[in-house]
């Protein structure tokens, strides 16, 4: 069996490929368009115990943590991403996003 030191092997740091600056396009992101996500709007939470909760029937309301008109979060991939407000399109309810959240990637 050979004896060697790791020291000998200079392996050198492995890197991203170069991202060329400039501006960019829709046309840049197509290779991601049919990728599914889940998107999830979060009206506010609310913590119970299990005998409460199998308590509850039709009819009963749940107190959340958010007030009246306080914007919502919007979570894509259970991320938080976003943050809006609930609208009604025809009969249908729906988020209109108010403020996207910025998160630094280390």
């Amino acid at each position: 069996m050979a004896d060697f030191d790791l020291n000998d092997f200079n392996a050198e740091e492995e890197r991203p490929p170069e991202v060329p600056e400039g501006p960019r396009s829709a046309r840049d992101l197509e290779a991601v368009y049919d990728i599914p996500v889940q998107v999830s709007a979060v009206l506010g939470k609310s913590s119970m115990q299990v005998n409460q909760l199998l308590k509850l029937g039709r009819g009963a309301v749940v107190e959340l943590d958010r007030k009246v008109g306080e914007a919502i979060d919007i979570y894509v991939n259970n991320r938080l991403v976003a943050r809006g407000e609930v609208v009604v399109v025809e009969d249908r309810l729906g988020v209109t996003m108010t403020e996207i959240i910025k998160t630094d990637r280390s």
